[in-house]
């Protein structure tokens, strides 16, 4: 008996339900993932976030990068609001990013749609124009340097071989301007114009011969239709452009930074960012470099809200917005016709 009722324990035992496992660690398990990517990060931390939050907090201090740091507040930027140079600067990159951003990207424009529609070397050209992207800044401004140069330049003897006086670019704050827009001009166009080429092989090509079908001559497609659709496109190239085009620097360096003056002649070439490295590099003001560097910061914000007011928005926004313009001009001018019929009326009487 005893031993039977062992026998019936053991049974029991054996076939007793094994306990249930615990749910895996899901922390232990992702583990090697973010240890995989915890490189960036770290890098990113160091590289990148820590400056950022340390400019902000040294645009509150004067700092000579030695000595300790001193607190100032809002002293630079209240100098900044009232330094000439600063708006100078201001003044001269605004310049240079309007006279080659805007004849950058029309022709990057006319160019991409003029690639669309080749069928010939499509892709020679493509690497032709896209070359000088790649190309190193400092040799392109190097060339540029002697292409604009006073005494032996070679616009200067193009213009006297046709019997025109030579001009001296690089001395007046004009040619000066006109030099650093066109090494930009050359440098950004086929990038852009690639871009472009981008958006229009995305257009449908139904859309086309529904044009053609209806009569519109190329001008009016292009007008009417590619440079509607290609809204977004253009919005991306401004955007960048502008943002580039703020933060110029490498052209006037190059071609002034061993004269002693860093924007050259007359400072036609002194941009913000050159104005920014000339105080914090070059005088040890590290507090007032890193206030301008975001004033820069806050003026790339203004003129991307610009472009994007200007270029972007869907074409339902853009109607209504243009409907509305147009009520209110209705309802304007039938109010000045009213007031008018008023007035006859009044002076009738």
């Amino acid at each position: 008996m005893a031993v039977s009722d062992a026998i019936r324990n053991t049974a029991a035992v054996t076939t007793k339900e094994p306990a249930p496992d615990k749910p895996p660690n899901k922390i232990r398990q992702a583990l090697p993932q973010y240890a995989a990517v915890s490189p960036f990060f770290v890098l990113f931390a160091i590289f990148g976030a820590f400056p950022v939050f340390f400019s902000i907090w040294l645009s509150f201090h004067s700092w000579d990068g030695i000595g300790a740091m001193k607190w100032v507040g809002l002293e630079q930027y209240s100098y900044l609001l009232t330094d000439p140079t600063f708006w100078k600067s201001i003044t001269n990159t605004l310049i240079i990013w309007v006279i080659s951003t805007v004849p950058m990207l029309l022709l990057a424009l006319v160019i991409a749609n003029a690639l669309h529609n080749a069928t010939r070397f499509r892709s020679f050209y493509r690497i032709a124009y896209f070359i000088p992207n790649i190309t190193s800044v400092v040799a392109v401004t190097m060339v540029f340097g002697s292409i604009f140069s006073n005494n032996f330049g070679l616009l200067n003897a193009f213009l006297q071989s046709i019997g025109l006086d030579k001009i001296e670019w690089l001395s007046q704050p004009w040619g000066i301007k006109i030099a650093i827009a066109s090494i930009v001009a050359w440098r950004w166009t086929g990038y852009n114009a690639i871009i472009f080429l981008a958006g229009l092989q995305a257009i449908s090509s139904d859309i086309y011969e529904a044009a053609k079908v209806d009569g519109a001559s190329p001008r009016q497609t292009f007008w009417r239709i590619t440079v509607p659709l290609l809204r977004p496109v253009i919005l991306f190239t401004a955007v960048t452009s502008t943002i580039g085009g703020l933060q110029i620097f490498t052209e006037s360096q190059v071609l002034f930074g061993s004269s002693g003056a860093i924007g050259g002649p007359g400072d036609g070439g002194l941009t913000i960012v050159s104005y920014l490295y000339d105080n914090a590099f070059g005088s040890n003001q590290f507090g007032y470099g890193a206030a301008i560097g975001w004033a820069l910061f806050i003026l790339i914000v203004l003129f991307s809200i610009i472009n994007w007011r200007l270029i972007g928005g869907t074409d339902d926004e853009r109607i209504t917005r243009r409907a509305a313009r147009r009520i209110d001009a209705k309802i304007a001018k039938e109010k000045a016709q009213d007031k008018a019929q008023d007035r006859e009326l009044t002076d009738a009487h």
